[in-house]
């Protein structure tokens, strides 16, 4: 219901950690007040917030609030376009919309990170959000973005959109600041990943994205064989760390590059194992990918390159000092 409620108790609890929206839905929101809010998070963490936007997902949420789904990326754009003049712009601002409706608005606290918090926007079906992003000159939050069956896409094609519409209005997109959302669940071994996630696995698709969203079925067969479909068409990585350090890499090949990568919070295990997945990543995934161990791995390689050279090295050192001893015990 309410990200910002979630980061300012986060903020709390962390002191490194960035902590971003994911997502507000603009439609729902008058533009002056997200933007308080969140330059009130951003003062709050010390500039670790990050605004993360969206259309709304759900069209019961539209329903519910009386707004046409047709209407909601229009809306989106609108206010981004508000909340980023909020941000940078000191004069009041004045701007009359179908919806809302601003009167020599200005912001109580201008923001703590200059010129602004990065703001980021949700990319999923459409092109919408590709064309948002370039439009503005935003980062990107792609999500699901291997989703398979209808919703299926080549990334880097859906990257491209982005870059010409900000040639168009004269702007750049970073690859940095794109983001890529995936559904992964790690174990010690593959085998043992999906029989932890089978069934909550399961459910989720068909109980989230086919009955909640709406999303046409993923196949048409059991539920608890949900795993073993979408696995296989490429859409969720269930497996041991190198499982997902290879799917990982797929995924730079695919898209060309990206700059991050979010694992969905989607709790496919009892929470020991979901925790347990999250160490598994961060132990083993991200050094990988971080340049953590790239100088170990080098020197690993030089050294083996050159074994039988350092091995007489060693053996002549070793019979040196095996000879001196011996002249030493022989003079005394």
């Amino acid at each position: 219901a309410s990200p910002e409620v979630f980061i300012a108790a986060a903020a709390e609890r962390t002191r490194n950690i960035k902590l971003g929206t994911g997502v507000i839905s603009l439609p729902y929101h008058h533009p002056l007040m997200v933007a308080n809010r969140m330059v009130q998070l951003d003062h709050m963490t010390r500039g670790r917030v990050m605004l993360g936007v969206g259309p709304g997902a759900l069209v019961s949420d539209a329903y519910m609030l009386g707004i046409e789904p047709v209407t909601q990326r229009e809306r989106l754009d609108e206010s981004l376009g508000v909340i980023r003049r909020l941000l940078t712009e000191t004069e009041p601002i004045t701007y009359e919309a179908d919806w809302f409706t601003l009167r020599e608005a200005t912001l109580h606290l201008r923001p703590y990170t200059k010129p602004h918090f990065p703001i980021v926007t949700a990319a999923a079906q459409s092109p919408s959000g590709m064309v948002l992003a370039g439009k503005h000159g935003l980062g990107v939050l792609s999500v699901s973005v291997v989703r398979g069956g209808s919703y299926a896409r080549d990334l880097r094609d859906f990257w491209k959109i982005a870059e010409e519409t900000a040639e168009q209005y004269g702007n750049t997109v970073d690859r940095s600041e794109w983001r890529l959302v995936i559904h992964a669940h790690i174990a010690e071994t593959r085998k043992e990943a999906i029989e932890q996630a089978r069934v909550r696995a399961g459910r989720y698709q068909r109980e989230y994205f086919e009955q909640t969203l709406g999303h046409p079925p993923a196949f048409d067969g059991p539920q608890d064989q949900m795993i073993d479909v979408m696995m296989e068409r490429g859409a969720w990585c269930v497996g041991s760390p190198d499982d997902l350090i290879e799917y990982m890499h797929r995924l730079e090949e695919s898209t060309g590059g990206f700059g991050g990568l979010l694992v969905q919070a989607t709790e496919w295990g009892t929470r020991e194992q979901v925790m347990h997945s999250y160490e598994l990543i961060a132990r083993y995934v991200m050094p990988q990918f971080q340049g953590s161990i790239a100088s170990l791995e080098d020197s690993q390689r030089r050294s083996a390159s050159i074994r039988e050279e350092l091995d007489a090295m060693r053996q002549k050192a070793m019979t040196r000092a095996t000879e001196d001893y011996g002249s030493q015990r022989n003079r005394s």
